[in-house]
């Protein structure tokens, strides 16, 4: 069976990622990656073109082409929703990965620019909207619902029956207590243990741990 053929946005790390993943583990064929004009540093990445996103449709037609958005969460995610937005204006189907290493149960399907990478589980009941990012070994418990263009690093622990709001970042090690709400655009820093819910907007920035004055060379027992 030939393999659907797609074009990613991005030249950055997060793209190379992508084509990673999406190249060794998926029914997916990359072949090629765009930009927009002004940010193209080179005609090629990871052995294929770069095009400019303004002309794409005459490298790569949407009748034969998906694409994939392969952006960070920049401005909160608005970055990568907006590019999501004007390729599917183009006409482009937007394609998701799902790793094979990640647990789902009977009827999980994810929607459309949805990047789940190895060792997170969805538990059944959850739902998982569109343009979301889950980076490796999250838990994302049973009847939680993640909105459209979230981003979860990793580790990140999400009990039952929790909601994440449109355009969150969750970063590395959060907790979130069950049934706790997050609004929209909330940032939860790393490390954050979250047990009541937060109105949209909210930033949650647990301080890090602090380094001691005394330096390693004085430790007697390492």
């Amino acid at each position: 069976m030939k393999k659907q053929q797609i074009i990613i946005f991005g030249a950055g790390e997060i793209a190379e990622l992508a084509d990673f993943y999406l190249t060794h583990d998926s029914e997916i064929e990359v072949v090629g990656f765009t930009v927009d004009g002004s940010y193209i540093k080179k005609t090629e990445f990871c052995g294929r073109p770069v095009v400019p996103f303004e002309r794409i449709s005459e490298h790569f037609p949407p009748e034969h082409f998906g694409i994939f958005v392969a952006i960070s969460y920049a401005k909160i995610n608005a970055v990568r929703a907006e590019k999501v937005a004007v390729a599917r204006a183009k006409g482009y189907q937007l394609v998701s990965y799902l790793s094979s290493r990640a647990t789902v149960f009977p009827g999980f399907e994810p929607k459309e620019n949805c990047f789940i990478l190895e060792d997170n589980t969805i538990q059944p009941f959850a739902g998982i909207g569109a343009n979301v990012t889950l980076w490796s070994g999250n838990h994302i418990g049973h009847h939680s619902i993640i909105e459209d263009d979230v981003f979860l690093a990793s580790q990140v622990v999400v009990s039952g029956g929790v909601r994440i709001g449109q355009g969150s970042f969750v970063g590395v090690n959060v907790t979130i207590r069950d049934h706790v709400t997050i609004g929209k655009k909330c940032v939860l820093g790393a490390g954050a243990l979250v047990l009541e819910d937060q109105p949209d907007f909210s930033v949650v920035a647990p301080r890090g741990t602090e380094r001691s004055p005394v330096p390693s060379t004085r430790l007697r027992n390492l």
